[in-house]
């Protein structure tokens, strides 16, 4: 799967991405990764890619002409791909949602930064608007490695057990609640022992433990 990320700081994507699980699924080319900056799209001699708000108001907008330039080269690239606008105001990310994501071929994610994006970009070119939660962050370069981590690791093979991806918080199986208890050895620790359920190795009893859990 191949994601394109669309940024005025491709910095902070590049750094994320040298560790852990994607680092792994990037070597393997299970996924690709790529940081765009969006400056240089921009048709301005200073690579300027904002401006002031028609009507007026605090803070700057990000320009259409960049944006739209910056999409429509990178979609040439990643055919196909769907088009994401990184916004408080979009669709909350879920389990669900980013099941749904990893079925596809491709993902162009659009960071927003200012006051956000001009809205004919989001009529010309955004195909749905995902937040990360009801709050205000600098910037969409944090939601959209959120996206990526997300939508990597239930693709298959991308985590050792390929019941992880479906077993873990907030998977449909667990009725969307956080997570059950979980141990590892030993076995009691500081007098707190585990629950013998869970050592007698009888499956279908440790599945309805944990439903019961649930938290």
């Amino acid at each position: 799967m191949r994601f394109d990320i669309l940024t005025i700081f491709p910095g902070l994507i590049e750094g994320y991405l040298s560790d852990s699980i994607l680092k792994r699924e990037i070597l393997k080319k299970t996924v690709k990764v790529v940081a765009h900056d969006i400056r240089a799209y921009s048709k301005d001699k200073h690579e300027k890619v904002d401006g002031r708000v028609y009507g007026g108001g605090a803070g700057m907008l990000m320009t259409p002409q960049p944006l739209y330039d910056a999409i429509k080269a990178v979609k040439r690239k990643n055919k196909g791909a769907k088009v994401v606008y990184m916004s408080p105001a979009g669709k909350v990310l879920t389990h669900a949602l980013a099941m749904k994501l990893s079925k596809r071929k491709g993902l162009i994610l659009l960071c927003g930064r200012y006051e956000g994006i001009d809205e004919r970009i989001k009529k010309l070119c955004i195909d749905e608007e995902i937040s990360i939660g009801e709050y205000v962050l600098s910037g969409g370069e944090l939601p959209a490695l959120v996206v990526v981590e997300a939508v990597t690791r239930l693709l298959p093979g991308a985590l050792g057990d390929e019941r992880s991806a479906h077993e873990d918080s907030f998977s449909e199986a667990f009725e969307g609640k956080k997570e059950y208890p979980q141990y590892t050895r030993p076995a009691e620790f500081m007098g707190l022992k585990v629950p013998k359920v869970l050592q007698e190795g009888h499956h279908k009893k440790i599945d309805e433990w944990r439903k019961k859990k649930l938290r």
